[in-house]
C-alpha cells in the first residue's frame, strides 16, 4: 500500500503545483492500460488473424478506426469517473433505481462470464503452445498464474498497474518482433491502412467482426471506476486538469492496443496470406509461424496469447466485481469469483470444443452487452447534474451517438449472421 500512498501523494503535487513533462504525467499512467486490455484479448487474435489470412492487408483500415472509436468510449468513461466520483454502475443506480440497475447487474454478470472463458481459454492455449501441454494441463496452470496475479491488488493498484503493463509489454514484443521477420509489404500496408474498402460480403462480415468486438462492455464499467480516489480534488476546475492528463493516459495505452491488433493482422497477411494460407484456427497459425519463421516463432505467439489472456483475465474479474458493487451494492471475495469462473471453460476444455470457435462464440455473446454499457454511459455524461463542467458538448454527443450507432447495428449483424449458421472468419 506504500507504493498507493506516494502515488497519491506524487499525484497531488503534478496537479497542484503544475509539474510538467514526463515526472508529471507518471502518476497518471495506468487506468488506460489496464482498461485497454480488453482491446487485445485472445478473441482478438482469431478475428485479426482471420482477416489477415483471408483478404491480407485490405482491413487494416477497420483496425485503426476500431481503435480510434475506442478512445473516444474510453474517455468518455474516464470523464464519468472522474466528474461524479462513481463508476458508470453507481451513476446508474443513482440515476434509474435498484429495480433498472438489477436488471443491468445480470446482464453485467452474464457478460463477465463471456469475458472470462475468453481469457481464459486463450491464456491456457497459450501457455499449451509455449510448453506443449494438454490443453487441460495449461488451463489448470493458468489457474494458479491468474490467483497469483490477482494477489497483486493486495499490494495496491500501482502494483496491478505495473504487472498488467508488463504484460501487455510482452505482446507488443511478440507481435512487433514477428512483424519484422515477416516481410512486410509496405506498399499494400498503407493502402490497407487509410483507403476503405471491401471485397464482398465476407470481408464485410470480418470488418464487422474486428469492429464489432472493439468496444467491450466490461472495459467501459470498469475505466469509470480505475480513474477515482488517485487525487483529492479541491476545486471543479482541477477536474478538468484530471481530465487532461487521463487523457494522454488514454492516447497512449489505445494506441498501443491499436498497434498489437494491426500487427497481427499484418502478420496473418504478409505470411498466411501471400503463401495462399486461409488460418482460422488459433494452434495452426501458431503451427504455421513456426513452419514459415522458426520455432522461436511459434514461442513468440504463444507467449503473446499467454500475457494476453493472464491479462485480460484480471481485468475481466475486476470488472465483476464493479459490476456487482455498483448496480446492486453487494460484494464477494474476489477469489471466489476468480475460482467460480474458471468452472466454464474448465467445462469446454473437457468437452473438447474448439478453442478458437469457443473464443469467437463468446464475441458474439459479448456484443448482445454493448447497448447496455454504451447507451447508459452517452446518456449520463451528457446530463449537467452529474457531469457539470466535464458535461458532453453538442460535437462529442454527436461523434458518440454515430460511433454507438455503428457499432451496435454491427453488433446485431454478427448475431444475425452467428443464428444463420455464418461463421466470423
Amino acid at each position: 500500500m506504500y507504493d498507493d500512498k506516494r502515488r497519491h501523494v506524487e499525484a497531488e503535487r503534478a496537479l497542484y503545483e503544475g509539474r510538467r513533462g514526463f515526472r508529471g504525467l507518471i502518476p497518471f499512467l495506468g487506468p488506460a492500460f489496464i482498461a485497454s486490455v480488453a482491446y487485445i484479448d485472445p478473441g482478438n487474435f482469431a478475428t485479426n488473424i482471420a482477416a489477415g489470412s483471408t483478404y491480407g492487408y485490405m482491413l487494416l483500415w477497420v483496425v485503426l478506426g476500431s481503435n480510434l472509436m475506442a478512445i473516444l468510449v474510453q474517455s468518455l468513461s474516464a470523464k464519468l469517473g472522474i466528474a461524479t466520483g462513481m463508476n458508470l454502475p453507481e451513476v446508474f443506480r443513482a440515476q434509474y433505481g435498484p429495480v433498472a440497475s438489477f436488471l443491468m447487474w445480470i446482464q453485467g454478470e452474464l457478460i463477465v462470464i463471456a469475458t472470462d472463458l475468453a481469457e481464459f481459454l486463450g491464456g491456457a492455449l497459450g501457455l499449451s503452445l509455449l510448453f506443449n501441454l494438454s490443453l487441460f494441463d495449461a488451463a489448470l496452470i493458468v489457474t494458479v498464474l491468474s490467483f497469483l496475479l490477482l494477489e497483486l491488488q493486495r499490494r495496491g493498484v500501482r502494483a496491478l498497474e505495473a504487472a498488467i503493463t508488463a504484460l501487455v509489454m510482452v505482446v507488443v514484443f511478440a507481435f512487433v518482433v514477428e512483424m519484422f521477420f515477416s516481410g512486410v509489404h509496405v506498399g499494400p500496408m498503407l493502402k490497407g491502412l487509410f483507403i476503405p474498402r471491401f471485397a464482398d460480403g465476407e470481408s464485410v462480415l470480418l470488418g464487422a467482426g474486428i469492429l464489432g468486438a472493439t468496444v467491450m462492455p466490461h472495459a467501459i464499467y470498469l475505466h469509470s471506476a480505475l480513474v477515482q480516489k488517485r487525487v483529492r480534488i479541491r476545486h471543479e476546475e482541477d477536474k478538468k486538469k484530471l481530465y487532461r492528463l487521463e487523457l494522454i493516459d488514454i492516447w497512449l495505452a489505445m494506441g498501443i492496443a491499436g498497434v498489437i491488433n494491426m500487427s497481427m493482422l499484418i502478420v496473418a497477411a504478409a505470411l498466411f496470406h501471400q503463401n495462399g494460407l486461409i488460418v482460422t484456427e488459433i494452434d495452426d497459425a501458431a503451427r504455421m509461424l513456426g513452419e514459415l519463421i522458426g520455432p522461436v516463432a511459434t514461442l513468440l505467439f504463444g507467449l503473446g496469447l499467454l500475457a494476453a489472456g493472464l491479462s485480460s483475465s484480471s481485468v475481466g474479474i475486476l470488472s465483476g466485481d464493479v459490476i456487482m458493487q455498483g448496480f446492486i451494492r453487494r460484494h464477494i471475495p474476489i477469489y471466489l469469483r476468480r475460482a467460480v469462473s474458471i468452472i466454464p471453460p474448465l467445462a469446454i476444455i473437457l468437452s473438447g470444443i474448439s478453442p478458437t470457435l469457443a473464443l469467437l462464440l463468446s464475441q458474439v455473446f459479448l456484443s448482445f452487452g454493448i447497448a447496455f454499457a454504451l447507451v447508459p454511459l452517452i446518456i449520463l455524461t451528457s446530463q449537467e447534474k452529474w457531469m457539470g463542467a466535464l458535461k458532453n458538448g453538442p460535437w462529442t454527443i454527436g461523434l458518440a451517438v454515430v460511433i454507438a450507432a455503428i457499432v451496435i447495428v454491427l453488433n446485431a449483424y454478427i448475431i444475425y449472421m452467428a443464428a444463420h449458421g455464418v461463421a466470423i472468419g
